[in-house]
């Protein structure tokens, strides 16, 4: 576009500004290329003196005509620098607590909540610091929204996932900018089906988010992905699998099981107040918001946990702001000074409040250690079935069931998740009149009306063909590992099966060896030569044949030189992650982890499978 032509078109500018963006823009533009990257303009023009912050700058680039692409040219450009100028531009105020921010349709806006934003900057400053491939990018500005821009490449939320999860993510699979260049749209959108595969893939709810959405920097939704990101992390280990010790919270008549169905953020509570009552305070916690906004609860847990250095001296301070900066200052001689700040604490913010606590938690639990004699029997992480039970518990979180499902064997034993999922896998396949539903308060169905749901769950499988021989609704009520396993693997097969019958031609429903014999001519396809007889052929283990069919659907996506021989258990795990990521990075949903693969775990390397075959008939 000509400087006539923009003079005619932003009649408010001087012809001599006109100039002077044209050249400012080929400064911008180095590469002659006719377009730049949304984040490299905001930088420029932030450098620039137009006297525009970063987010306002950022914001203002929204209302200018910036097609599908997201390249901005020059006419953009222009359009920006005008707005800016007349004082037409859009303005945000970072010091308020609430951000509005505008959405991806006209007329759409979403609120941010600026104090999450920034705390979460900081642990991701803090978390990723020394990184090897964006180190040099760190630390991000924690007063602006720069974090935004900086995910959409897909490099940090990987990394942050990695740090939640490790080795969520092969790494060598990511793609990653050379010096002084920025990645395409379309390497951006494989790393941007990493982050969202890997993210479902360790237990976050991604609802409603697309590749574009990250490489777009939408705000709402990527400060969600963080969020779940960081909270699947600070979690993971609120396990009494990981502290024994954890048992002591058990309350009188209550069951390890009960206990062990008990989501984190209960176990926490449970924890703080566990802390309360020894300090003998007369206060409870019931959530991470209201309960704690005004401190006290707050100083007696510091105290109870570290009396030596933290005082209850803040139960003195009349002002809820000053008492709030006292106690994290508390928190902040015991290393434990994070995520909250006095405004979000007196605020009641339950995300801040909730990290603060598991922080806290991981970093001082305070209770004492199990002796060999009285250590509590607990079942090992990786026993038989348990690797399954996780995998179960992903699928049937991504149909959206209503509980999630936190525990398998716990959560199905009154029948209502099963029922939702077959309703949701097979629709009309269930009378929701026929369904007892849980009681309003919160308390345990009764054993008769939780055997008269999974009666109705078998009695459903069996008029679908499902295998149930011998099965009976008890059984799955009273927690029967191998038999739930097994009505919940041949729903999930059915979803599978379903899937593909609707994606394949003259729509043929496919069986195991069908989806089998796919799979070899993929590998074929792709000029390799290993071959299985079935889907518990040991020789899966290596992971060979999964990465040969993945190199059959997407020619030159697997590097052969990062295949290793497979004779190891070393070699044969580096391969079965190789191939998860790859399969992700296309933009398949894979559950399983690289153990699966290498023990042979043939249900699941099914899912794996008709993973694959799903994404391939789809396209």
């Amino acid at each position: 576009m000509n400087a006539i032509k923009l003079q005619r078109k932003f009649p408010e500018l001087k012809q001599e500004d006109i100039f002077q963006l044209i050249n400012n823009f080929r400064n911008i533009d180095l590469d002659d290329k006719g377009f730049v990257d949304k984040q490299t303009i905001v930088k420029a023009v932030q450098d620039s003196g137009e006297n525009a912050s970063y987010d306002q700058i950022r914001e203002t680039l929204k209302e200018c005509g910036v097609d599908a692409s997201g390249r901005v040219e020059l006419d953009d450009y222009v359009e920006l620098i005008s707005k800016l100028r007349s004082g037409t531009s859009k303005n945000i105020d970072v010091k308020k607590s609430k951000i509005v921010v505008a959405g991806s349709t006209a007329g759409v806006t979403h609120t941010i909540n600026d104090e999450e934003r920034t705390e979460f900057t900081r642990h991701i400053n803090s978390v990723l610091a020394g990184d090897a491939d964006i180190g040099a990018r760190l630390p991000f500005p924690t007063d602006t929204f720069q974090i935004f821009d900086e995910c959409k490449d897909g490099l940090v939320l990987s990394k942050l996932i990695n740090d939640s999860v490790p080795d969520t993510i092969d790494e060598r699979v990511l793609n990653k900018a050379k010096p002084g260049k920025t990645l395409n749209n379309f390497t951006m959108n494989e790393n941007a089906n990493i982050v969202i595969n890997s993210a479902k893939a360790i237990g976050c709810v991604v609802v409603n988010v697309h590749a574009e959405d990250i490489i777009d920097g939408r705000e709402h939704l990527i400060l969600g992905l963080i969020w779940q990101i960081i909270r699947r992390g600070l979690l993971s280990k609120i396990d009494i699998k990981y502290h024994p010790e954890l048992y002591r919270l058990l309350e009188d008549d209550e069951t390890l099981e009960q206990f062990i169905r008990l989501p984190p953020e209960q176990i926490l509570l449970r924890w703080f107040n566990y802390h309360l009552k020894a300090a003998n305070w007369p206060r409870r916690v019931a959530n991470f918001s209201k309960d704690v906004s005004d401190g006290e609860n707050y100083t007696v847990l510091l105290n109870q946990l570290k009396p030596a250095e933290c005082s209850r001296a803040p139960l003195q301070t009349a002002d809820l702001h000053q008492r709030a900066e006292q106690v994290l200052q508390n928190a902040d001689k015991i290393g434990c000074r994070k995520y909250l700040t006095p405004t979000s604490l007196v605020a009641g913010n339950p995300k801040l409040n909730l990290a603060f606590v598991a922080h806290l938690f991981n970093t001082h639990p305070g209770l004492e250690p199990f002796t060999e004699e009285d250590k509590p029997e607990i079942e090992d992480f990786d026993a038989e079935g348990e690797r399954e039970a996780r995998v179960f518990t992903l699928w049937l979180n991504s149909l959206d069931v209503d509980p999630p499902v936190v525990n398998l064997f716990e959560d199905l034993k009154d029948g209502v998740v099963l029922l939702q999922a077959y309703d949701k896998v097979i629709p009309g396949s269930v009378n929701l009149r026929h369904v007892n539903k849980r009681p309003a308060s919160g308390a345990e169905m009764s054993r008769f009306k939780a055997v008269e749901n999974t009666n109705y769950v078998v009695e459903i499988g069996k008029d679908n063909k499902f295998s149930l021989v011998g099965i009976q609704g008890a059984d799955i009520t009273d927690g029967q590992r191998t038999l739930t396993l097994g009505l919940t693997w041949q729903l999930m097969r059915r979803n599978i099966v379903l899937t593909l019958k609707s994606l394949s031609k003259g729509g043929r429903e496919l069986s195991d060896m069908d989806m089998l014999r796919w799979a070899q001519d993929m590998a074929k396809k792709g000029g390799r030569t290993s071959t299985v007889r079935s889907f518990k052929d040991p020789a899966l283990a290596t992971g060979h044949f999964l990465l040969d069919v993945l190199n059959g659907i997407k020619p030159g996506y697997v590097d052969y030189d990062l295949v290793t021989a497979g004779r190891t258990d070393d070699d044969k795990h580096l391969n079965a992650k190789l191939a998860i990521s790859i399969a992700r990075k296309i933009g398949a949903l894979i559950w399983l982890v690289p153990e699966d693969i290498c023990e042979v775990r043939s249900r699941l390397i099914l899912t794996f499978i008709g993973s694959l075959m799903s994404l391939n008939l789809g396209n």
